[in-house]
């Protein structure tokens, strides 16, 4: 009876763990990364959900304002057995794009609008933070097994 509850709340099953570069480069727009799958008894992987995230945060105080993206995600469905004690791997691409903001579009036009956009982004507090999350169903289950990584995009 309790293995079956251990089962259904996921508890000793699938663990999903995000493998990634710690920088992406943006020219490229793909993330390219494995997903390793590990359990203590034998389950199968029926779907897996990779999304790239971009929280955009600007100002300070009372006029800090934060922004939430989705850059890019990727869905594999199908079955991926996953033994007992043996970790499996799977590769990913992640193909996405990247929202410019008004200081990026204007430094992007020569060196001099390069230096006063970044300028204008520190006085202005503006930052980008960029995390990849990672779920997978597993059949029997009723809580998704996840993963969250943070990286940088250059």
């Amino acid at each position: 009876m309790l293995a079956k509850v251990k089962q259904w709340f996921g508890i000793e099953g699938v663990k999903v763990t995000l493998l990634l570069p710690e920088v992406v480069s943006a020219r490229d727009s793909i993330l390219a990364g494995q997903l390793r799958f590990q359990s203590m008894h034998p389950q199968t992987v029926t779907r897996v959900h990779v999304a790239l995230y971009e929280k955009y945060t600007r100002g300070r105080g009372q006029e800090k304002r934060i922004d939430e993206y989705l850059l890019g995600e990727t869905i594999w469905t199908g079955n991926l057995d996953v033994p007992a004690n043996e970790p499996i791997e799977m590769d990913f691409s992640l193909y996405f794009d990247l929202i410019r903001s008004e200081f990026d579009i204007f430094g992007e036009r020569n060196l001099l609008f390069r230096g006063i956009a970044n300028a204008a982004k520190t006085l202005h507090a503006v930052h980008s933070e960029y995390r990849v999350e990672a779920s997978a169903s597993v059949k029997g289950t009723a809580l998704d097994p996840f993963d969250i990584k943070y990286l940088q995009i250059h």
